[in-house]
């Protein structure tokens, strides 16, 4: 068993803006640092921000602590998500997620082996209402 505290050394205490991977104003918050291949950020969306496609080799849990978004499976539609909703995305799944346009949203993710990030989300695919 490891326990990580707030501001001890190792575990990161720095909110970083994902805009290298994220369309719009994103911030993420490391929860610890990875280990056994886990990985767990607080991640905070503006209204309209969102993730690029991405795929998670094990897979990926959402829990919606705050707001409204949306989820998006490749070749299906988005999908609304709110405070409260936890989302499991399978290994290999390519999605995306984020805000929606009236709302901010904050949830944590955690994410299982490497992730693989692919091309932003245009406007066409992002849901206007």
């Amino acid at each position: 068993m490891q326990v990580f505290h707030a501001r001890q050394e190792g575990v990161p205490s720095e909110s970083r803006t994902g805009s290298a991977t994220c369309t719009g104003t994103v911030w993420g918050d490391p929860i610890m640092p990875t280990t056994d291949n886990v990985t767990i950020n607080n991640v905070f969306f503006a209204p309209g921000g969102r993730t690029h496609w991405h795929q998670h080799e094990q897979g990926q849990m959402l829990n919606v602590i705050a707001g409204s978004g949306w989820i998006c499976l490749d070749g299906k539609p988005p999908q609304r998500i709110r405070t409260g909703d936890m989302v499991w995305i399978a290994p290999h799944e390519r999605h995306w997620h984020g805000a929606e346009q009236g709302s901010y949203m904050l949830h944590t993710a955690t994410s299982i082996g490497k992730t693989d990030w692919g091309s932003a989300v245009t406007d066409d695919q992002y849901p206007k209402a």
